[in-house]
């Protein structure tokens, strides 16, 4: 099956190969550290430690792992760490969070034996963390033959992800048989994940890392930046936050903010949007700029600012500013009187509802919240969320969102209520940190090693 899998996997290679040149000549995000990718990593020195290999796989699960990153230094400071991401955001991002604590930050290599043994070869781990349940059949099993330790942290497991996996469930089984240790976030992710044939032995539910949420000083230092560029003292104008946001929500956030700019007395509000994906930033700016000329644009004189442009003074009073930069959206947030959360309007299943949550903000979501449905399930609940309902209609998103705008803009008591709720689920989640070093301490335990099972 092994072999098959490989198969499969160059033949789906070889059909985006040319995706992979073009970017190279464009914009470099397939292509962005390719050469690591094959297993060629930068000088690497292990100061004889044993090295523990933490992977990310783009900005959420980067995010999701800076406390545990921090905390695993904190308690075994004779290990050498090292991380690797997927995505480029995931890269940069990376570099920058990990900067006082990994000793390597590179990209994860393609899922063919020859190229992971070549990272194995040059990194030597001890042990394997793999974030939110990345399954990697090559990987898995090339670093259990090399004698490393592996666990699955902070894992979820979907039921969309089960069927798939389901249908190649002895397969599945097999590489869930390599695993020292999975922990899951939720007891419906460990009832999933066993279901596929790992042991229960294995399993164990330590919550989800995201309730960990901590602010960085360089964080608020950053928002204290971003709130004199921006906002110049001036809090009199509500401040919608629309963040990671996936085409077409766009567009539709802005028809909705037009629209709801020009209704009732109050003050004009201002929006900040930030596209989930840098390789949209011109797209989307672009898109700002001709909305005006619109005839469905209900304010076309608002006026607009990047965040990569140098600083002026019409930045202060531009009605709509677009973040067009990687890793700072939490800085934002604290500016925010109310956050739409995106890739939630169509069917890509939404981002993290954390971070706005430990920022005490007001937070709407669209009906596509399928990534992230325990915890939103949770936040409507204890009243912490809106979530709008589905719209089979363009124009009645732009309805939907308009309407909920309208009501949180003029309505601050109910803003300061939903935030509060959110703040208070938050603090309630915290704890996933100490449970995983708790669970992780048998598979760091220098003193158990695995054979290896080639040199």
């Amino acid at each position: 099956m092994f072999l098959i899998y490989s198969i499969v996997y160059t033949l789906a290679f070889i059909v985006l190969l040319p995706r992979f040149l073009f970017d190279a000549l464009f914009n470099g995000k397939y292509a962005a550290g390719f050469k690591q990718r094959l297993g060629y990593l930068p000088a690497f020195d292990e100061k004889g430690k044993r090295v523990v290999w933490l992977h990310c796989v783009s900005v959420g699960e980067t995010n999701a792992a800076r406390p545990l990153a921090i905390k695993l230094k904190e308690t075994f400071p004779e290990i050498s760490l090292v991380v690797s991401t997927t995505t480029r955001t995931g890269q940069k991002l990376a570099k920058t969070v990990f900067a006082d604590v990994a000793d390597l930050v590179f990209y994860f290599p393609f899922d063919w034996k020859f190229t992971v043994r070549r990272t194995l070869h040059r990194i030597k781990p001890s042990v394997v963390l793999l974030m939110e349940t990345e399954i990697w059949p090559n990987f898995i099993r090339e670093s259990y033959h090399a004698g490393a330790r592996l666990a699955i942290v902070n894992g979820r497991l979907s039921e969309r992800s089960l069927t798939r996996y389901a249908k190649i469930r002895q397969f599945i089984k097999r590489i869930l048989g390599y695993l020292d240790l999975a922990l899951m976030q939720e007891n419906g992710d460990a009832t999933r994940l066993m279901s596929l044939g790992i042991r229960a032995s294995k399993v164990r539910v330590t919550g989800n890392l995201k309730f960990d949420h901590f602010t960085e000083a360089a964080e608020i230092d950053l928002t204290n930046y971003f709130r004199s560029r921006f906002c110049g003292g001036d809090d009199s104008r509500p401040f919608i936050v629309a963040a990671s946001t996936h085409e077409p929500e766009e567009k539709w956030i802005l028809d909705a903010f037009c629209s709801s700019a020009n209704d009732g007395p109050r003050p004009k509000p201002r929006l900040l949007l930030a596209p989930r994906h840098p390789e949209r930033f011109d797209k989307v700016a672009a898109l700002i700029e001709d909305f005006r000329k619109n005839t469905g644009c209900e304010w076309q004189s608002y006026s607009f600012v990047k965040r990569s442009r140098a600083q002026s003074e019409t930045d202060k009073a531009a009605d709509v500013v677009l973040l067009d930069s990687i890793g700072e959206l939490r800085s934002v947030y604290p500016l925010a009187d109310l956050v739409f959360v995106g890739g939630s309007l169509i069917k890509h299943g939404g981002h993290s509802i954390f971070e706005p949550a430990a920022a005490g903000k007001a937070i709407v979501t669209g009906p596509f919240t399928h990534n992230f449905d325990t915890a939103v399930n949770s936040f409507i609940e204890k009243r912490a969320l809106v979530q709008l309902p589905d719209a089979p209609q363009d124009f009645q998103v732009v309805e939907r969102l308009y309407e909920v705008f309208i009501d949180l803009l003029n309505n601050a008591d109910k803003r300061h209520e939903l935030g509060f709720n959110a703040l208070n689920a938050m603090e309630s989640g915290r704890g996933a940190v100490e449970k995983t070093i708790e669970y992780l301490q048998p598979v760091l335990d220098k003193n158990i090693v695995r054979k290896k099972h080639y040199g």
